[in-house]
């Protein structure tokens, strides 16, 4: 299937018949991601300056999903590539969000991307990015929660006797107390932070106890949860040492679904260029909307703009989705 922008760009809240109508016009006029990407030079210059603020935060967050791509140089049209999303977390600040491709899932792929960053960084339990080096790991507690969800028994999801049964209990506690604590000092970090560890600590080393007194058989579902989080028992619990980490990778995880949505649609790039305008296409588009402005209008303000290698991040600051000058874009 061709790598047509509009395609990568609907919403998917949008009526079907406008959904068809705008890939429609924008099919007719020829141009493809790589074609609007050329010929704007949003690349070079809005995408990269996004990178660069993203490096100077203290805490991130990231996910990755696969994406097929059929001429990849050495390699069969049947390989799985990899599409990543870094984002900022819940530091108080402006969100950025970018899309990246890499042929692998190498750890290096995000040791290379977050090259120069020195901070937090929550992701889900892929060991891999261990390779980054000068951050401190999050691991994330629903997906903690996920192994032990997959542990129950069938039909002992409320039988409280089953060990499986109780580690999400634990979770499920951890998580209430989360929301609580974030819904009234979420932009206190300071008071979070207290909070957490006023209230969540307690829960947090009853949990360990419990896990430390768990003898599961070898090899069952309910060993291999406790070996997850066993092997996260440090990671889990860096949440606590600063009120801007995040609990969850959830917003990562949210962050990315679009492209997950889209390549059901998609299906696949048909080239290495096409995948990475891909991703510069997706992280212009995301940006707007984690700033609730309008996505036709942002993406016409920077292509009116034409955007180059020659502007610096001055310039490049107010074509910024946070830019006051963008403001009237709001939805």
């Amino acid at each position: 299937m061709e790598d047509n922008i509009m395609a990568n760009i609907r919403k998917p809240r949008v009526p079907k018949e406008e959904q068809l109508k705008f890939i429609n016009e924008c099919r007719s006029s020829g141009m493809t991601d790589i074609d609007w990407c050329r010929e704007h030079g949003i690349a070079v210059s809005t995408f990269y300056y996004f990178h660069r603020q993203l490096l100077q935060r203290e805490f991130l967050m990231a996910d990755e999903t696969r994406v097929q791509v059929l001429k990849e140089p050495g390699r069969s049209a049947e390989s799985q590539s990899f599409m990543w999303l870094f984002r900022t977390g819940e530091d108080g600040q402006p969100a950025i969000l970018l899309y990246g491709y890499t042929p692998t899932r190498s750890g290096n792929n995000a040791a290379d991307f977050l090259d120069g960053f020195q901070g937090y960084l929550e992701t889900d339990g892929y060991q891999g990015c261990n390779k980054v080096s000068g951050i401190k790991r999050c691991s994330c507690w629903a997906h903690i929660r996920r192994y032990f969800v997959d542990a129950i028994p069938k039909g002992k999801q409320l039988d409280y006797d089953q060990p499986a049964v109780q580690g999400v209990h634990y979770c499920d506690r951890l998580a209430r107390l989360e929301s609580t604590i974030t819904s009234k000092y979420g932009a206190d970090h300071e008071k979070r932070k207290q909070m957490r560890l006023e209230k969540e600590k307690p829960v947090l080393e009853a949990f360990w106890a419990w896990v430390d007194s768990q003898h599961p058989t070898r090899n069952t579902r309910l060993d291999k949860a406790l070996t997850y989080v066993k092997n996260r028992r440090e990671t889990s619990m860096t949440y606590l040492e600063d009120g801007r980490c995040s609990f969850t990778n959830n917003l990562s995880e949210n962050a990315i679904r679009p492209f997950t949505l889209g390549r059901k649609n998609w299906l696949f790039s048909d080239s290495v260029e096409g995948a990475q305008a891909s991703a510069i296409t997706y992280t212009m588009v995301e940006m707007a909307k984690a700033h609730n402005l309008n996505i036709y209008g942002y993406l016409s303000c920077i292509l009116e703009q034409r955007p180059d290698e020659s502007w610096n991040d001055e310039q490049l600051a107010e074509l910024a989705p946070w830019s006051e000058k963008l403001q009237t874009l709001k939805i």
